[in-house]
């Protein structure tokens, strides 16, 4: 122990060095946790944290539209097509 530095700065050195290792073999153990409990993952199963989707989508909406806005739009689609060449 050099003679210059007080006991209090090497033991807050010894102090974060064990606190690092035991955080990274916390870690080390809970990343060995999670990779065998996907390997033990069925292609059946499912995830708890999704919801089910659902099998069919929503349903179309749709407008009728008059005959002045059917032309106004097709003007529209004209216009934005001419402009993209």
């Amino acid at each position: 122990m050099p003679e210059h530095v007080s006991i209090l700065p090497l033991m807050g050195v010894a102090v974060l060095a064990l606190a690092t290792v035991i955080w990274v073999v916390g870690l080390v153990r809970l990343l060995r946790r999670d990779r065998s409990e996907v390997a033990v993952r069925r292609d059946g199963d499912t995830l708890r944290a999704i919801p089910h989707q659902r099998r069919s989508g929503p349903a179309a909406e749709s407008a009728q539209l008059t005959p002045e806005e059917r032309a106004a739009f097709a003007g529209l689609v004209r216009q934005f097509g001419d402009s993209r060449r």
